[in-house]
């Protein structure tokens, strides 16, 4: 990788998403429109969104990332613009680090963003410390963008880049712990679930929501995740095709 070529595709598509006020919407509104909806729903219910809050805090934003991701990658794709890119003398993974630099960028700033407002406007309480809280939610939007960047490669249009959520995402959803615990569920899904990131960033949010002394199990599912994450943007290097059609 080229340090100069890599920062030079991140700055453009930077550019691009300035003048894209949807997907900055979508980035910074929706998950904290969505925490703000589950609070306001569990106002009469003391303790629940206290229960639940933490988990769908690393949820919201893997799902958010992972279609801002992929769908602004494809868009990429389908204008030529990536195409263009490869006849150039830059490696693949210059061209996806640069992604993954400015989406990691917005991740930051994603959970910092919705952590805040979580903890300090909607009372989300928690035992462990609120920086970790951080680390875990930028490290579940991590991983997010760099599966979005590697789903990416086997779609066509918008549509079906859409269509990859229910693939990736809802029986992650639905395995992770947020609806039952991993322990509890039959011998062939507890397995599943445990090969699935998810489950490993609802575990370290679950923790932190009631372990204040932070346990060596939060960092070595922040380790999990990042893992997860790196293996993803890799594939997603070695899947990138040159043509568009």
């Amino acid at each position: 990788m080229h340090s100069k070529m890599t920062i030079a595709t991140s700055v453009r598509v930077f550019r691009q998403l300035q003048h894209d006020p949807r997907t900055i919407g979508l980035l910074f509104v929706v998950p904290c429109v969505l925490l703000g909806l589950l609070a306001w729903i569990y106002n009469d219910s003391p303790g629940i969104f206290d229960r639940v809050g933490p988990a769908l805090l690393g949820v919201f934003p893997f799902v958010v990332m992972f279609l801002v991701t992929s769908i602004s990658t494809l868009r990429e794709r389908s204008s030529g613009t990536l195409e263009r890119l490869l006849t150039l003398p830059i490696a693949k993974l210059d061209i996806l680090g640069g992604y993954a630099l400015t989406f990691g960028v917005l991740a930051v700033a994603q959970a910092i963003i919705v952590s805040f407002v979580a903890v300090h406007i909607y009372g989300l309480q928690v035992a462990g410390p609120e920086p970790l809280l951080v680390v875990v939610a930028l490290a579940d939007a991590l991983l997010g963008t760099m599966l979005g960047l590697f789903v990416s490669a086997f779609a066509r249009t918008e549509f079906q880049a859409v269509q990859f959520l229910p693939a990736f995402i809802l029986p992650q959803f639905l395995l992770c712990g947020l609806l039952v615990p991993v322990d509890q569920l039959p011998t062939v899904l507890h397995y599943v679930a445990e090969c699935l990131p998810l489950t490993y960033a609802v575990d370290a949010m679950q923790r932190i929501a009631v372990d204040a002394t932070t346990s060596g199990f939060v960092y070595r599912d922040i380790g999990v995740v990042l893992g997860f994450a790196t293996v993803a943007v890799l594939l997603g290097a070695v899947t990138l095709r040159r043509q568009t059609s």
